[in-house]
């Protein structure tokens, strides 16, 4: 059902109290009235600013009533048989213990009459005395057919130039669907008075807008989609595994019966790739990827992360089908009962939403300290499949090294690839990357001369890759993969290095 339905069966049903939560106070309230028009049910609003006015037609004159208290008797008092009573911005009063005890004993008594009240605000926050008298309404933001008429609204106007087709028109309204109403209608405008016309060269703009007014409103941060398969050295397992879900959120992959792809856990050694793989896939698939920034949830009001955290979700849901990334998700839930419960709140929150979430939005979650994951994080249904990313194999170095060189506008087959994955075994892919930077400087501040396989095998023998400065941490990861817990991300190294992986830890244990 949509909110239109919703609302007609709340008012059928006799609630006598609803919140309606929505930053579009206008929109909401030109959907109430089409409601009310529909059902022929008069409609007044109330603000504390304005008094009463009708929002439907009416020659009658409005009750007076300048302060809650007022208004609430005059709602109580009422000749109306039957009308909805909206509360513009009421949530500001709830400090005012007179105010709830009034409310909440006029909720119970219209029990028993065809009047209700409908309290528009921006917060879901209610107080605990009025909980079991309301029900409150999530007003979701505009779909597609609503900012197409918006857009339409706009264009309609005389000396307006629109240069779309049918598709450039959809792909235009499809990069503003997350915003509001009023937000799509201003980044159209500008976008219309950039350049005199609205084309699809107006896309980029539309979404540059869309990212910011994102960024600044919620814990979401929108990420340009510009790596590919090309940037990612190896990772083969996991590379095919994607690929055959490339087309999973089509028409055809429903049509056939497919469900849409949840999403996948990355865990593993840090400076594998992880962060990349996530961009990576919204290059693949061609879908918009958003970053939770888990951090920005938590506020100091009480029940505010919350708040803001569902927000966020449902602002995914509605940018869907889109990439939800998670970064490092092991430091964003450790604060455990150290902060009142409330980071414990906000991942029981994400946790469900992964768990029920019906919206195309395919998580990606990384981490990089299994230790500190909570175990019914890892459980089945929350992910299709958990991945491993271990130490790179050889040819996944030589991989790894072709594609950093590359990036570099260096020819590959200028350097000895084969001898430069011998020496960087136990290197991870940030590690590689960082040696050819500093080949890089050596070559620059001598003379400016093309740096060489030499200069990255003195740059290797420089470093002191992880698998050594954090041996312990690493092998505690490796066993983790081969107790079966995870897929491996990478095909499997040949036969000879896998004995010679198993050696060196039977060597570690005789040790310890």
């Amino acid at each position: 059902m949509d909110i239109i339905d919703h609302l007609d069966i709340y008012l059928r049903a006799r609630f006598t109290l609803m919140v309606i939560v929505t930053q579009e106070e206008e929109r909401a309230l030109n959907t109430v009235l089409s409601v009310c028009e529909t059902t022929k049910r008069p409609a007044l609003t109330w603000d504390i600013a304005e008094g009463f006015s009708w929002l439907t037609i009416s020659t009658a004159a409005p009750p007076t009533a300048k302060d809650p208290i007022s208004a609430l008797e005059a709602i109580d008092k009422s000749e109306l048989t039957s009308g909805l009573f909206i509360l513009k911005d009421f949530h500001e009063l709830w400090s005012n213990p007179q105010v709830k005890r009034k409310l909440r004993s006029l909720s119970q008594k219209l029990k028993y009459t065809k009047k209700s009240i409908l309290i528009t605000t921006t917060s879901s926050a209610i107080p605990p005395e009025l909980k079991d008298e309301v029900v409150t309404i999530d007003f979701p933001l505009p779909k597609q057919d609503e900012l197409t008429t918006v857009l339409d609204n706009l264009t309609s106007t005389s000396g307006v130039k629109v240069n779309l087709t049918d598709l450039g028109k959809e792909k235009i309204v499809q990069a503003a669907v997350g915003l509001t109403s009023a937000q799509a209608q201003r980044v159209f405008a500008k976008a219309i008075v950039k350049d005199g016309q609205l084309d699809e060269r107006d896309i980029d703009l539309i979404t540059q807008e869309k990212k910011q007014i994102i960024r600044e409103n919620e814990a979401l941060e929108y990420y340009a989609v510009t790596e590919n398969l090309a940037d990612v050295g190896g990772l083969g397992m996991l590379k095919t595994w994607l690929h055959l879900r490339e087309k999973a959120f089509t028409q055809e992959a429903r049509n056939y019966g497919l469900p849409a792809p949840k999403g996948i856990a990355l865990i593993g050694i840090p400076g594998t790739g992880k962060s990349l793989t996530a961009k990576m896939i919204g290059g693949l698939w061609h879908l918009p990827l958003m970053r939770l920034d888990v951090g920005a949830l938590f506020g100091s009001l009480v029940g505010e992360s919350e708040e803001r955290t569902r927000k966020a979700l449902k602002l995914a849901e509605t940018i869907a089908p889109c990439i939800v990334w998670i970064d490092e998700m092991e430091k964003a839930f450790s604060q455990g009962g150290l902060d009142g419960g409330t980071s414990m709140r906000v991942f029981g929150t994400i946790l469900t939403w992964m768990q029920e979430k019906t919206a195309p939005c395919f998580v990606v979650a990384t981490a990089n300290n299994i230790a500190s994951l909570p175990p019914e994080l890892l459980r089945k249904g929350r992910f299709d499949e958990i991945f491993f990313l271990d130490l790179p194999t050889h040819e996944e170095r030589k991989e790894i090294f072709n594609v950093h060189l590359h990036k570099r506008n260096r020819h590959p087959q200028d350097y000895d690839l084969d001898r430069l994955a011998d020496e960087a075994e136990g290197y991870v892919g940030a590690e590689i990357e960082q040696a050819i930077i500093d080949a890089m400087y050596t070559g620059f501040n001598d003379n400016q001369r093309e740096f060489n396989t030499l200069d990255i095998r003195a740059a290797l023998k420089k470093q002191v890759p992880l698998s050594i400065s954090q041996k312990e941490t690493v092998t505690a990861l490796r066993n983790w993969l081969r107790e079966g817990r995870a897929q491996s991300a990478s095909f499997m190294e040949t036969t000879e290095a896998e004995n010679k992986f198993v050696q060196i830890q039977l060597d570690i244990r005789k040790q310890d």
